[in-house]
């Protein structure tokens, strides 16, 4: 009898020792790497003049996003895809985080990592934070990440790591490192190409992983935003190219392709890839003043056209049940952190409400979005600091309303197959496709747009008109979505930032 028990209990010790072994054997290792400003028809299977090897084959494989949303700028999508809730809910509704701005996402907040943390992970961050650092509780490591290797601002030069940034106050621009390892500052860098540096950095982190842990690795790559900078054996493939920017820019892309084959590879050499869902996604539009193309869409990066916020995206996985297909069902940037944390066995009891929907049984079996509303933005401040080629900046200044939603707010929302555009959205240029010389621009535009995006993806064809009730309807829900947001953050630069000439750019407060 005693050996029964003692049997009995070893195999309900050795049983009770080996559950979490399993369960996180069976936890998917995350990996999500984010593109800068990477254009609509920048990758090879947009037909694009680019070729983007890795990408192509990665995503054909897997599950191609071509309904897939993002924000127009950089702070705006990294914001939702770290919190899961639309910038108006955060106060983050305007621009971006500029150096010297005394903000970070609310800390309030509890964001994706620390999330995936709670679920048992393993959470590490390479590439650019861009969402805030003017004190140490902001960092990635103070908000999730169990280490971090990159800059917090939101662009530098890709070689020296250096930003120089205008201190109004103090009348002189301030040019030093934004390089950090953990929290400490990350010299020994200069004359290595971030996009290598970078991807180098996630390699070894994969190389080192313990297998049986799951692992969350977020890369949010440097490329290819500008400077237009890139080592000449990426650019010279493109000696066709004739405009030098595009040319830059082609050779950037071609770098960052192979940076994401390098990442993949790792992740097949150390034996994580059978159990790894691999997510690729751009911030936002393409910049077409430094090379970027959205073609065939209208706009670019920092409007609310579809040139703007219709982003790259893709998942590649060997977990797919479906792979090998395209989903066209509509999905947002703020759907990825229920999406991850749900694949990862977690809870996001612990959030504010979210305005993410989770999206694995649409993208791994094709099973209808549950999403049937997109609120692209709303923002009574918008100004437009890049505008159209012959025009002057515009400034929306939103007029008081006394009932109803205020149609000279820079606003848009998406309803099943329309979207509805109020206020000037940013430059509403059809940039020609590359190679090609002439804009087109339709003028005036109106204060209210409507626009069937299912048949009409380039928004040529206005029509506001013929559907009044869809108009109102849209309004009435931008009206409901405006009553919900909070007063907007965007504060006045601080001069305490100056980290003087021998400094790097980090907290001060």
């Amino acid at each position: 009898m005693g050996d029964s028990r003692t049997l009995c209990s070893l195999v309900t010790g050795l049983f009770l020792v080996s559950v979490p072994v399993l369960s996180a054997a069976q936890q998917p290792h995350v990996v999500f790497i984010l593109a800068d400003d990477f254009g609509w028809y920048d990758v090879g299977y947009h037909r694009s003049e680019i070729r983007t090897p890795n990408l192509d084959k990665l995503s054909a494989g897997g599950v191609r996003l071509e309904n897939y949303y993002v924000q127009p700028l950089c702070t705006p999508s990294r914001n939702q895809l770290m919190t899961g809730r639309y910038q108006i809910h955060t106060g983050m509704q305007h621009q971006i985080i500029w150096p010297c701005q005394p903000y970070c996402v609310p800390l309030e907040e509890k964001l994706l990592p620390q999330l995936m943390k709670e679920a048992g992970y393993a959470t590490h961050m390479v590439g650019k934070w861009h969402l805030g650092m003017y004190k140490k509780d902001c960092l990635p490591t103070r908000r999730g990440f169990d280490s971090y290797f990159g800059y917090l601002t939101g662009s530098e030069d890709y070689y020296t790591h250096i930003r120089c940034v205008p201190i109004t106050a103090l009348n002189q621009t301030r040019c030093v490192l934004d390089l950090r390892d953990g929290e400490e500052v990350a010299t020994g860098y200069k004359g290595v190409y971030s996009t290598e540096l970078f991807s180098q950095k996630a390699v070894s982190i994969i190389e080192k992983h313990t297998p049986t842990k799951p692992l969350f690795l977020y890369t949010a790559l440097q490329s290819v935003h500008s400077p237009l900078q890139v080592p000449a054996r990426y650019e010279a493939p493109y000696s066709f190219i004739k405009d030098p920017h595009r040319r830059a820019y082609a050779g950037m892309v071609s770098a960052m392709d192979e940076a994401v084959g390098n990442i993949t590879l790792a992740l097949q050499q150390r034996g994580l890839w059978e159990n790894t869902v691999l997510v690729f996604s751009t911030d936002n539009g393409g910049q077409t003043l430094y090379g970027g193309s959205n073609w065939p869409l209208r706009g670019r990066k920092w409007s609310l056209w579809e040139g703007g916020i219709r982003g790259v995206g893709f998942v590649a996985s060997p977990l797919l049940k479906q792979p090998g297909t395209v989903s066209r069902e509509l999905i947002h940037i703020s759907d990825w952190l229920p999406t991850l944390v749900g694949l990862a066995g977690g809870s996001t009891n612990g959030t504010k409400p979210l305005d993410g929907f989770d999206m694995w049984d649409t993208i791994s079996k094709g099973f209808a979005s549950p999403r049937l509303e997109l609120l692209h933005n709303i923002d009574p401040l918008y100004n437009d600091i890049a505008p159209c080629p012959g025009t002057r900046r515009q400034l929306t200044l939103a007029r008081a309303v006394s009932s109803g939603f205020n149609v000279s707010i820079h606003a848009a929302i998406r309803s099943s197959n329309w979207k509805l555009l109020t206020g000037y959205p940013g430059c509403a240029f059809w940039f020609p496709r590359p190679g090609q010389n002439s804009s087109e621009s339709e003028d005036p535009l109106k204060p209210v747009m409507l626009f069937d995006i299912e048949k009409d993806p380039e928004e040529r064809n206005e029509v506001s008109a013929q559907f009044p009730m869809v108009v109102e309807y849209l309004l009435s829900r931008l009206q409901h979505h405006q009553k919900s947001a909070l007063p907007i953050n965007f504060p006045a630069d601080d001069p305490r930032c100056d980290p003087g000439p021998t400094g790097a750019w980090g907290p001060w407060a």
